[in-house]
C-alpha cells in the first residue's frame, strides 16, 4: 500500500493525488446548469400538440363558416348589388354580420348612408377583439394593419380558446387565412349564380339575407335571459319604427335596447 493510502487507512487527512482543476469544476457546473435550464422533452411535445390542435380548429372553423359566403353573395345580388360590389364588400369589409346588414338595408330600399352606419355599428365589436388580442399577436407596423383586417368573431374565438401564445397565434392565422379565402370565393360563386337567375326574387332568394342574419343571431340568444330580453325589445322597437322611419334607421334605433343591459352590467359589483 502507498504512503497516502496508509495515511488514509489510519484516519489522517491526506490531499487527493489528482485534485480536479478549476477548469474541470467550471465545466461540470456549466453542464449541470445547462441540463437544468433545458425545457423538459414533454413540454416541447405538448406545445407542438397544442399548435397542431389550434391549426385543425382554425381550418375547421374557416372552411365551415366560409361556405356561408354563398348566402351573402346571393343575398347581395338579390338586394340590388352587382357581383363586383358584393365581392368588394367581402374583400374590404370581411365581417359577415355587417355585410348582411348593409345588404338588407339596401334591399329594403334604404340609403347607402343608413346601411353603412348600421354595418359600422355592428362591426365595432371587432375593435374590442383587437384590444383583447393585441398582446397575444404582438404585431407592429404594416403587419398590424393587415392583421386588423381579419380580427373578427371566428378568429378571436379560436385564438382565445388556446392555452399558449404560440397556439393562439397559430389558431388565429389559420382561421383568418382559410376563412378569408373561403368567404371570398363563395361570395363570388353565390353572387355569380344569383346574377344568372335573372330575377332572384322569383325563386325565393330574397329571404336569404334575413335568414342568414337570424342564423348569426340565434346562437347568442342561448347566453341567458338578458340576451333574450334585449332581442325582444330590439325587435319591438324596429317593428314600431319601420312604418314611420326610412329603411335602415329602425335597425340602428333598435340598438338602444341594449343600453339597459350594458348599464346594469357596469353597475354590478
Amino acid at each position: 500500500m502507498s504512503a497516502p493510502g496508509s495515511a488514509r487507512a489510519a484516519g489522517e487527512d491526506v490531499p487527493d493525488e489528482n485534485p480536479p482543476s478549476p477548469d474541470e469544476d467550471a465545466v461540470a457546473a456549466n453542464e449541470g446548469a445547462a441540463v437544468q435550464e433545458d425545457d423538459p422533452p414533454g413540454e416541447d411535445a405538448a406545445d407542438e400538440g397544442a399548435r397542431a390542435a389550434a391549426i385543425r380548429a382554425g381550418l375547421g372553423v374557416g372552411i365551415a363558416v366560409g361556405v356561408s359566403g354563398l348566402a351573402f353573395g346571393a343575398a347581395a345580388v338579390t338586394a340590388g348589388l352587382t357581383v363586383a360590389q358584393a365581392c368588394a364588400l367581402s374583400l374590404l369589409a370581411f365581417t359577415g354580420a355587417s355585410q348582411f346588414a348593409l345588404a338588407g338595408v339596401i334591399g329594403g330600399g334604404g340609403g347607402l348612408v343608413a346601411g353603412t352606419l348600421g354595418a359600422v355599428l355592428l362591426g365595432g365589436r371587432n375593435g374590442l377583439y383587437g384590444m383583447r388580442l393585441a398582446s397575444t399577436l404582438g404585431v407592429r407596423g404594416l403587419r398590424r394593419l393587415v392583421t386588423a383586417q381579419v380580427v373578427i368573431d371566428e378568429t378571436a374565438a379560436v385564438a382565445t380558446a388556446q392555452r399558449g401564445r404560440d397556439a393562439a397565434r397559430a389558431g388565429f392565422y389559420t382561421t383568418a387565412i382559410s376563412l378569408y379565402l373561403a368567404w371570398n370565393l363563395t361570395t363570388l360563386l353565390g353572387a355569380a349564380g344569383a346574377a344568372r337567375l335573372g330575377d332572384p326574387d322569383a325563386v325565393g332568394l330574397d329571404v336569404l339575407g334575413p335568414a342568414a342574419f337570424l342564423a348569426l343571431l340565434w346562437p347568442r340568444l342561448t347566453s341567458g335571459r338578458t340576451a333574450v330580453r334585449v332581442a325582444v325589445a330590439a325587435a319591438l322597437i324596429a317593428v314600431a319604427a319601420t312604418p314611420v322611419l326610412p329603411p335602415g334607421v329602425p335597425v340602428m334605433l333598435a340598438a338602444v335596447a341594449a343600453l339597459p343591459a350594458l348599464l346594469g352590467r357596469r353597475a354590478a359589483p
